[in-house]
């Protein structure tokens, strides 16, 4: 007798459809205290030295491919701390097992971080998958990866690495589904960029034995176990049917035309070279910290000018909005030599490091405005961490001062947000980012795997917060975009545009899904999906009343005018 079919809801993340066997992940390797320990304690610390060198090596190589590079990079760094050996080191000369005398300096240091809260306590997860790592080279066993079954499946776990997720790209993985996580984690980022249809957050999937049919919405955020045969046939003819579906092209539009800019998030010259060859608008989101990673001094105005001259090159002739350096809490750089803080996500972050460093804004000003000069780029120039009125106001006067013609602000507090009419009227724009307004309104951290529900992009306080910054904006005839991952969502686009917001900017594998929702979708039956998700009181009616609206009109455009 077949097992019954269950449906079980997590985060969808990363929209598809998937349908195809289960594959558990295979968990790390676990380390014998009781193992012998080795001869020589130099020779054994000299051995875990080479291990984390290799996994750096490795780390650095995944990244430079592509996907995830900022993420894996910092992971790198991790692996060539020269203390994580040191503290292996101490261990191995008390007589324990070099495998687990790396797994208690990592364990010491996770602890630690753990402790810090915040980003610090995320940047756990990447030490372990360091540790992981290390430990299967120093063991001599499997590397820890993606499996390699030879079919399609959808890969379970209870949270992925970023170099496990980016491992995705050239795997047989259709889908992702994991038990922790949430919408603005690594994997829920990475997944998106690649992609590929995901769930995360699903507890409930840590019953789902290896080989379990399923069928996987990434939209919806469902996973339906032990599907019957009509339902996985169902599933398998949607897939195809989204394939072979023709694809909108060029900019942004709703069913009667009415203009949506889509454009794409980057952070690296390679996310900019790949955005650049892709069907968008331009840059919404340049996050400029990747030339400031990792430095012990900041890069010099000449290094800046190359930098950016790069990027926006790759754009000539489309917009690029320029992020300044957005440092402190989840990006600590260590030339600005900030002092340490009890929660750096309320601390010294974002435009507030100018008034700490001083210099640093406005040479950044400066290599900005020349790049411009040198490649004639529609270029926008916007703060970080905007909270009142003098920042907006002092911000705009300096950036002007500097040549930069179009100056914005970001809305990520929600003191930005409702005071948005007194600070829009000293810049020319706003862009919204959803994944900190998200975490400051619901006061739940970004990085907390038990608040993920709380960050929730369709939270009825985010949802009301953009709505007021959009109202203030179109009273002012001020564009207000939006470029946090709230954007990516095919479904959740058409609220935010009939919120009032006029761009979206997303890793740009979503822009496609995105441009197709928009198409299929008039401008007020934009406005009145937006108008049935600010009356639910919880972010799953929201979603699900939206879901039942969408799908109740015309499939296309085409269909709607024929009707």
């Amino acid at each position: 007798m077949s097992a019954a079919s269950t449906t079980m809801t997590g985060y969808g993340v990363s929209p598809g459809l998937a349908c195809a066997p289960l594959i558990r992940m295979a968990p790390p390797v676990v380390t014998d205290p009781a193992e012998a320990p080795g001869d020589d304690p130099a020779h054994e610390v000299q051995r875990v030295w080479q291990a984390l060198a290799e996994v750096a090596e490795q780390l650095s190589a995944i990244g430079a491919s592509g996907t995830g590079g900022a993420i894996l990079e910092a992971g790198a760094a991790m692996a060539s701390d020269v203390a994580l050996v040191q503290a292996a080191a101490r261990h191995i000369c008390d007589g324990v097992p070099t495998a687990h005398s790396l797994t208690l300096a990592v364990d010491d240091y996770c602890g630690q971080l753990e402790g810090l809260g915040g980003y610090m306590a995320e940047r756990a997860a990447d030490l372990r998958d360091v540790r992981n790592r290390a430990v299967a080279l120093l063991l001599g066993v499997p590397m820890p990866g993606i499996p390699r079954p030879g079919h399609p499946f959808i890969l379970a776990a209870e949270d992925l690495s970023p170099a496990d997720t980016v491992g995705l790209a050239d795997s047989d993985a259709v889908g992702l589904l994991t038990e922790r996580g949430g919408p603005t984690s690594h994997t829920a980022i990475l997944a998106r960029s690649l992609g590929l249809p995901a769930v995360v957050g699903c507890a409930e999937a840590a019953a789902l034995p290896g080989g379990t049919p399923v069928i996987l919405d990434g939209r919806a955020g469902t996973v339906e176990a032990h599907p019957t045969p009509e339902r996985r046939q169902q599933a398998l003819e949607e897939q195809a049917r989204v394939r072979q579906q023709r694809r909108a092209h060029g900019p942004g539009r709703t069913a009667d035309q009415h203009a949506v800019a889509l454009l794409a998030n980057i952070g690296t010259l390679g996310d900019a070279s790949r955005a650049a060859q892709e069907d968008n608008e331009g840059v919404g989101l340049f996050r400029t910290e990747f030339l400031f990673l990792d430095r012990s001094e900041p890069p010099t105005i000449d290094e800046q000018i190359h930098a950016y001259t790069q990027v926006f090159t790759a754009f000539e002739g489309r917009a690029v909005t320029v992020r300044t350096l957005d440092a402190g809490s989840d990006k600590p750089l260590p030339f600005l030599r900030l002092p340490p803080e009890d929660n750096p996500a309320l601390g010294v972050r974002g435009l507030r490091t100018s008034t700490v460093v001083p210099g640093i804004l406005e040479t950044q000003l400066k290599a900005l405005v020349a790049a411009q000069q040198r490649t004639g780029v529609q270029m926008r120039v916007m703060a970080p961490m905007v909270s009142t009125v003098q920042e907006a106001a002092e911000f705009a006067d300096l950036a002007r001062s500097y040549g930069v013609q179009t100056v914005g602000i970001m809305i990520e507090v929600p003191a930005a947000a409702l005071l948005a009419n007194d600070l829009l009227q000293h810049v020319d724009f706003a862009s919204i980012g959803t994944n900190d307004l998200a975490q400051y309104t619901l006061a739940a951290d970004r990085t907390a795997h038990t608040l993920a529900h709380l960050l929730d992009p369709w939270q009825p306080a985010l949802l009301t917060l953009i709505a007021q910054v959009c109202s203030a904006a179109t009273a002012l005839g001020r564009p207000v975009g939006l470029c946090g991952e709230a954007a990516a969502d095919p479904l959740l686009a058409p609220v935010l545009v009939g919120l009032g917001v006029s761009s979206l900017s997303m890793a740009t594998p979503a822009v496609a899904a995105v441009r197709d929702a928009l198409t299929q979708l008039t401008l007020q039956d934009c406005k009145d999906l937006a108008a049935s998700a600010l009356c639910a009181r919880e972010p799953a009616a929201a979603r699900a009343t939206v879901l039942r609206m969408s799908d109740a009109f015309p499939a296309t455009a085409s269909e709607r005018q024929e009707a």
